[in-house]
């Protein structure tokens, strides 16, 4: 069993910026692929950004060139690096990770809030 935890969200400004981190824990496979989902109220999860063990990336279209996805494999953690944030951004945000095609295990949630 995974065990995910995120931590680094909170309320800010559009324009301003925020860094959530994801620590991994417990029978870890290798490689694996970790990631950034999110949900707003009302909507479905949606991909935000992914990252495999040899750091190859995937962002959606929305957050290309102001979210930057990383990751740390001795620290076993996933970090995200969002700038220039949008009212359009405030969602519950998810860590995970999977194996192949599949994203096996998911963090709590963290909340992100951007005022206007």
């Amino acid at each position: 069993q995974v065990q995910l935890a995120e931590s680094g969200g909170g309320l800010v400004q559009a324009g301003g910026s925020l860094r959530l981190a994801c620590a991994a824990s417990g029978s870890i496979f290798w490689p694996n692929t970790m990631g950034w989902y999110r949900q707003a109220p009302g909507k479905q999860r949606e991909l935000v950004a992914t990252i495999s063990v040899s750091r190859a990336t995937n962002y959606a279209d929305s957050v290309k060139g102001r979210f930057t996805i990383s990751r740390d494999n001795a620290k076993k953690e996933v970090y995200l690096q969002m700038n220039t944030l949008k009212p359009e951004d405030t969602a519950a945000y998810y860590c995970a990770l999977g194996y192949r095609t599949s994203m096996n295990y998911w963090g709590q949630g963290i909340q992100v809030t951007v005022s206007s």
